[in-house]
């Protein structure tokens, strides 16, 4: 048995490299999937067109937090960047998964934040990628025991929504 498993582990990797791809748009493969033109970029403070005060303050760091852990590039100025994130956070949209019988208190409760946000080339002007009403969510259980506060939610969601966005920076696919 062991003997059998020695023999196969080299037989599945020697078939999977022919589906390995020298270009990620062609398949799996081994290159980067960050655009090696771009060494610097610089992350603008996201504007905010909802009564939500400083969640353009915590999008942002944790916008800058992903790009400086996730990619090769390095964060610096605007002046001085190969490309530019901007981008404006247009809605935050606080929902009731559920209550508690009897009383009609919040038990569980999500926050969804909404953005718009433009990835361009700082040395020819244009769009990389460019998303609307792009969003991602986070929850928060008010109940006991746990006794979250509304905010763990919206931590949460603006994570998710930085990871996402960071994500959307690759090549296009």
């Amino acid at each position: 048995m062991r003997r059998r498993a020695v023999l196969l582990v080299p037989l599945a990797i020697a078939g999977l490299i022919p589906a390995c791809a020298s270009d990620p748009r062609d398949g799996y493969a081994f290159n980067s999937a960050w655009d090696d033109s771009i060494s610097a970029v610089a992350v603008s403070m996201f504007d905010n067109a909802t009564f939500y005060t400083g969640m353009e303050t915590d999008l942002t760091e944790a916008v800058i937090r992903e790009i400086q852990q996730r990619t090769p590039w390095r964060v610096t100025s605007a002046d001085r960047a190969d490309a530019v994130l901007t981008g404006v956070i247009t809605d935050v949209d606080l929902a009731t998964i559920s209550r508690r019988r009897g009383t009609g208190l919040v038990e569980e409760q999500s926050t969804r934040i909404t953005v718009d946000f433009t990835w361009r080339d700082n040395r020819t002007g244009e769009a990389l990628a460019r998303r609307q009403q792009f969003a991602a969510s986070g929850a928060s259980v008010s109940a006991r025991p746990t006794n979250e506060r509304p905010e763990v939610g919206q931590r949460e969601a603006l994570a998710q929504l930085a990871s996402d966005i960071v994500g959307e920076l690759r090549h296009a696919w």
